[in-house]
This record gives C-alpha cells, sequence and structure tokens, in this order.
C-alpha cells in the first residue's frame, strides 16, 4: 500500500483542482480520475492509502462504488459531495464509506479528517470462526490448522464477502475482484464462489456463503475479528 497516496474521483475540474493542492500541501500524492471505473483501476494498480470521491459520477453510482472499493484492502474512502441528505449519507456510509463531508468544505478539516481515519484504519485483521482462520492482512486461510490454498481470485471475493454487511450483489463482487463495471457478471461469479464454498465448507457442515437469490451473495459467518491500528487519470508527485 502506498502510504501517502491518495486517490481523487470527481468529475468536476474545478473540484480536482482544488483538491489536489491542498492534499499535495499537505504532503500526499495524488491521482486523479473523473470515472468511477477508473478510480478502480487506480486503486487496484496504485494501492493508494485513500480515496476522496463524489457520490454523482458519470458511469456509476458512487454509493455502488464504495461498495466496489471495500473489497480492496483496508483503504479509507471519504466521501466528498454536493448532495447533503441525509439518505445519501446513511446509505454511503453503509456501502462502506469511513466518512462524509457536504460541499462546500473546510480544507483544514478535509485534512484533518484524512489524516484521522488513516489513523485509526487497521493493517490487518483476522476473523476465526469454528476453526476456521482468515488473515485478510497475510493473505492465508487456515481450517483446524492446515492452510486452504485459494486462487487469488479466490481470496479477493472472500475479502469482500467476509468483510461487508448484508448482500453483496454480482456487480460489486465483479468490480472488487476484476477491476471493471461490467454487465452479465452473475455467471463467472457463480463459478468462483461455488469452488470457495468446497475449499471452506467442504465436509464440516458449515454454512458460511449464503446466496441472496437475483442478487448476490452474502457472508453467513461472523467470526471474531481483531483489528491493529497501523502508524482520464494524473498521478502527481506532492
Amino acid at each position: 500500500m502506498t502510504a501517502n497516496l491518495v486517490v481523487i474521483c470527481d468529475p468536476n475540474p474545478q473540484a480536482q483542482r482544488a483538491l489536489q493542492t491542498i492534499l499535495r500541501r499537505a504532503g500526499y500524492r495524488v491521482l486523479l480520475t473523473t470515472t468511477g471505473a477508473a478510480a478502480l483501476e487506480g486503486v487496484a494498480e496504485y494501492e493508494p492509502c485513500a480515496i476522496i470521491l463524489e457520490l454523482e459520477l458519470p458511469d456509476v453510482s458512487g454509493i455502488e462504488l464504495c461498495r466496489c472499493l471495500r473489497g480492496h484492502g483496508h483503504i479509507a474512502i471519504l466521501v466528498l459531495s454536493t448532495i447533503d441528505a441525509e439518505g445519501a449519507k446513511i446509505a454511503a456510509l453503509e456501502a462502506g464509506a469511513d466518512d462524509y463531508m457536504t460541499k462546500p468544505f473546510s480544507p483544514g478539516e478535509l485534512v484533518a479528517r484524512l489524516a484521522a481515519r488513516l489513523r485509526t484504519a487497521p493493517s490487518e485483521l483476522r476473523l476465526e470462526l469454528d476453526g476456521l482462520v482468515i488473515d485478510l492482512s497475510a493473505h492465508v486461510v487456515t481450517l483446524d490448522g492446515q492452510e486452504i490454498h485459494l486462487t487469488p481470485i479466490e481470496f479477493a471475493l472472500l475479502r469482500v464477502l467476509a468483510t461487508s454487511h448484508g448482500a453483496v450483489t454480482y456487480g460489486t463482487l465483479s468490480s472488487a475482484v476484476w477491476g471493471s463495471l461490467q454487465s452479465d457478471v452473475a455467471p463467472r461469479v457463480r463459478t468462483h464462489i461455488a469452488n470457495l464454498r468446497a475449499k471452506l465448507e467442504g465436509d464440516h457442515q458449515r454454512c458460511l456463503i449464503r446466496t441472496e437469490a437475483g442478487i448476490g451473495y452474502r457472508w453467513a459467518g461472523r467470526g471474531q475479528p481483531a483489528a491493529s491500528s497501523r502508524n482520464g487519470t494524473a498521478l502527481g508527485a506532492p
């Protein structure tokens, strides 16, 4: 993860310039994107520490983008939007956003909130459930002390499901794993979920991944988490 890199996802050039100036002065490097698809590609390639995003994007809902981003490790997600409605704020936070600010905003408050989120974001996360241990930081899964080999795709799907609350759509899973927002992704997702289920559940009578008909999947295993705190596109240096 790039400790001082922040992705800005906002289609407004003026907002981009203002945010870039503010963040560079605060010591951050900045990756500028204008669409949800470009933001996902940037996150997958550069592994930034945080993203600041507008909800009103030209290609995808900012709420859906928050859900997709939750599959990319422990990136801090800060919504900075023109939408000042309670429903939007609740939806964004439930979708995985760590904080929500509205425009116009205070540059000092923005930098302070970003720094606070980076201080409290977990650097490692382990989930333990009935002999199954998922170490999301080390990319290791063990069952009764024996390591389970997961493909990168299977582990990415597991990360999204195990760290999400409620049902996760086929589109969200596809975007988080393959880094793009596409149509008709359900068959591909189903194939990999079937393989993941076979490895995690096996003959142990577990039901960890529940199918939500017509929607996607839900993580049914609620283990004990343990977290510790960690001390078009243009990429610019501070």
